[in-house]
C-alpha cells in the first residue's frame, strides 16, 4: 500500500479518536452494543445472546452489503441485504430498549443512514435495469 493510501483508511477514523481522547474523562462509554454488553453484566453469559448475537448478524450483513455495492456491483443484492439490514436493525433497537434505551437510540442515526444507502441502491438498481431510460437534460433529445 502506499503512504497516502493508508492516509485514507485513516482520515475517518481521526475524528472519532479526536472526540475520545477529547471526552474519555467525561463518558464512560457511548457504543451502543457497549451499553447493552455492560447493562447485561458483562462476560459472554447466555443472556447476551440474543441482544448482541443480533447485533453481531447485522454487522456480518452489514460487511455483506458493501462487498455487493462497492466490490460486486450487484446492487440489486445490495438493496435485498439493506432491506434485510433494516429489519434487523430496528430488531436490535426494539430488543434493545428493555436493556438500555440510549443504546437503542443510538441506531436511529444508522437507520436514517440506511435509509439513504437503500435509496441510492435502489436508484442504481433501478437504472442497471433500463438503461435507455435515463432522464435525459433538459434541452437534449434522444436518438
Amino acid at each position: 500500500m502506499q503512504p497516502q493510501g493508508a492516509i485514507f483508511l485513516a482520515l475517518p477514523h481521526l475524528g472519532p479518536i479526536l472526540l475520545w481522547l477529547l471526552t474519555r474523562h467525561r463518558m464512560s462509554g457511548c457504543y451502543a452494543s457497549y451499553l447493552v454488553w455492560k447493562d447485561l453484566g458483562g462476560g459472554f453469559g447466555r443472556p447476551l445472546a440474543l441482544p448482541l448475537g443480533l447485533y453481531a448478524v447485522q454487522l456480518a450483513v452489514s460487511w455483506a452489503v458493501l462487498i455487493f455495492f462497492f466490490a460486486a456491483h450487484t446492487h440489486g443484492l445490495a438493496l435485498l441485504h439493506l432491506l434485510l439490514l433494516y429489519g434487523l436493525v430496528v430488531s436490535t433497537a426494539l430488543i434493545w430498549h428493555p436493556i438500555n434505551k440510549l443504546a437503542a437510540v443510538l441506531l436511529l442515526p444508522y437507520l436514517a443512514w440506511l435509509t439513504v444507502t437503500a435509496s441510492i441502491a435502489y436508484r442504481l438498481w433501478r437504472d442497471s435495469l433500463c438503461p435507455n431510460h435515463q432522464p435525459q437534460p433538459m434541452g437534449e433529445k434522444s436518438d
